[in-house]
């Protein structure tokens, strides 16, 4: 089934009568699906955009390569920058910014930037009884009514098939430079990240890449970021030597593969675990991964594991883990999404009772039953 207009897909969730399988763009797995997919790729089009406003409107099933050009034109960006996973997931399709809000997929400027929810001003959705709701608005100060705009951000498509979504945007940068730290154990890149971070220096990427190398980056105008780069090798200059990397071409393409987590395309289980970053070592000591990443200062592991091996029993520390990558019989087993806490699981259960009264969004995806 496919909707091309809001009123269309409200009629048809009105009258369903069995569980949909929510699809925009088909390019992120949410593991085994019940019923018949609903695509969502007919809701398109940027409706508004005002570069001077900095915000934007488009239909959920907008592919963020459209918004991406028209947001090039002016020298603006999406400052969360959406991974783009197709290469990892082994995908086809194109990513729409319906299912980057439903995911709230933020990359590795999310620790200086913000996640894609801090981005989203309104969202207009229609709810499992075919109601067209509405919420926040298409300024950047709306604070109107309940936040449902957060709620719906993440919420993988469980309470509601987004068809519109209203968000702000930034002007892009001049340039960008690249700092490269290596030969430290794993503790130490995450006490030099944590040194970067924690500067004056506007550090807006701080990973530890699959080889065990501390990357950094530095964005702005070519003046303040060759001064903060030279600032930043005093600051990390007793973590040893750094290299400065200023070719614009390979500095985005480092950073659009750490983004899109291109070094885990192909192989085993894949595993996304956020944890506080000092945590991190121990994390990767105890469950042994084949591969590892980490991102956001140390707070995001991307790890390969065995087919089957359940990381989170062997964390051992607080966060959660969210298995992107695996075979149906692994997604069976371990399940896609975290468990919750019992007090969690209740409100998230009431949540998609009052929003999906008939469970038909994504059943089983996020902790209801099937």
């Amino acid at each position: 089934m496919r909707a091309t207009s809001e009123a269309e897909l409200a009629e048809l969730i009105l009258g369903a009568t069995a569980p949909f399988a929510i699809r925009g763009g088909g390019t992120r797995l949410v593991g085994p699906k019940a019923g018949d997919v609903l695509e969502t790729d007919g809701l398109s089009g940027i409706s508004l955009y005002e570069p001077g406003a900095l915000t934007m409107v488009a239909g959920a099933g907008t592919p963020i390569s459209e918004i991406e050009v028209a947001l090039s034109a002016e020298n603006q960006r999406l400052a969360f920058e959406p991974s783009d996973l197709r290469d990892v997931l082994g995908t086809i399709g194109e990513s729409t910014i319906g299912g980057v809000a439903a995911s709230n997929a933020s990359g590795p400027r999310r620790i200086s930037a913000g996640a894609c929810r801090d981005f989203m001003l309104g969202v207009r959705f229609v709810d499992g009884a075919g109601n067209v709701v509405k919420n926040g608005g298409r300024v950047m100060k709306n604070v109107t009514g309940y936040d449902l705009v957060k709620l719906m951000s993440g919420a993988h498509g469980t309470l509601g098939v987004l068809s519109e979504i209203s968000f702000k945007v930034l002007p892009d940068v001049e340039m960008q430079l690249c700092l490269r730290l290596e030969g430290l154990e794993a503790d130490m890149t995450v006490a030099a990240m944590s040194a970067a971070l924690g500067s004056a220096f506007e550090v807006s990427g701080a990973v530890r890449d699959v080889d065990g190398a501390v990357l950094l980056r530095l964005e702005g105008f070519e003046a303040s970021a060759r001064y903060r780069a030279e600032q930043l090798r005093s600051v990390l200059a007793p973590f040893g030597e750094i290299t400065v990397i200023d070719d614009q071409v390979i500095c985005e393409d480092l950073w659009r593969d750490i983004r899109d987590a291109r070094a885990f395309a192909g192989g085993g289980d894949l595993w996304r675990i956020s944890v506080k970053p000092s945590d991190a070592p121990a994390v990767l000591e105890v469950i042994q991964p084949e591969k590892a990443m980490l991102d956001w200062g140390g707070g995001l592991i991307w790890a390969e594991v065995a087919s089957g091996k359940n990381v989170r029993a062997k964390m051992g520390v607080a966060g959660h883990a969210t298995l992107m990558r695996a075979s149906d019989t692994s997604f069976a087993k371990l399940n896609r999404f975290h468990p919750e806490p019992a007090p969690l699981a209740k409100i998230s259960a009431g949540l998609r009772a009052r929003f999906d009264p008939k469970s038909l969004f994504n059943s089983g995806l996020m902790g209801d039953a099937l």
